[in-house]
């Protein structure tokens, strides 16, 4: 994202779009913060994020799947590469209903590698991509808006649109598996009160994928829309 100016002021389109961008993210990680903390403080019945994610593997095949604790607060993650679920101590060794959520959620991320879920396929497909456009495109965009190369603008917001496919694609992916979570928490008889807090945990933390997609998509837009005045 670039900003344009008139005169000596900020462009006011630009200036809106930081303001919404800062507005979404800080309503949606102040809602993942508090809704998480209400339900870490909810026992989940006797058993740890760890332990539960393990039974929610070992009964979808995924045995191979191993468990670590990994540092940070919210730093939950699967990684395909090696093969991990990673864990926030919180999580790890926590006997919380966010904890079991959270871990369930990691869970389902491994349960879409093991059964070929397309859409993570697409997204894993994209990571290296990504990685790549999103090194260059500033650079690219810079280099059209002040020699005036309207093909450098161009390849720069292409480049830039694969950074917003991702944050799309990634959204049915954090949605199928948290949907994956809940159906096992649901199905293995841990109560209603885990099958509640789950779907609260983790609809706060699909808010910051739909913030982070909506953002992105006003970002493309926004520069679509300043690099077609400027022609």
């Amino acid at each position: 994202m670039y900003p344009m100016y008139y005169g000596f002021g900020m462009d006011p389109a630009y200036l809106a779009l930081v303001i919404i961008s800062l507005v979404l993210g800080g309503l949606t990680q102040s809602y993942i913060n508090s809704t998480y903390r209400k339900w870490s403080r909810v026992p989940s019945g006797g058993e740890t994020g760890e332990q539960v994610a393990r039974r929610m593997l070992d009964s979808l095949g995924c045995g191979r799947v191993g468990i670590r604790g990994v540092s940070g607060h919210l730093t939950d993650h699967y990684d395909p590469r090696d093969n991990n679920l990673y864990l926030s101590r919180e999580n790890l060794s926590g006997g919380s209903v966010a904890s079991v959520a959270v871990a369930c959620h990691e869970a389902g991320h491994a349960a879409q590698r093991e059964h070929g879920y397309a859409m993570m396929k697409f997204r894993s497909a994209l990571v290296p991509v990504v990685n790549f456009t999103q090194s260059i495109w500033m650079l690219v965009l810079l280099a059209g808006v002040f020699m005036n190369i309207a093909g450098l603008t161009t390849l720069a917001i292409a480049l830039f649109s694969f950074s917003v496919l991702f944050q799309i694609v990634t959204l049915p992916v954090e949605i199928d598996a948290s949907r994956r979570a809940v159906a096992y928490i649901e199905q293995s008889g841990m109560g209603e009160v885990n099958v509640r807090g789950a779907k609260k945990v983790l609809t706060a933390a699909a808010l910051t994928y739909v913030a982070a997609a909506l953002t992105s998509v006003l970002q493309l837009l926004y520069i679509m829309g300043r690099t077609r005045d400027d022609e």
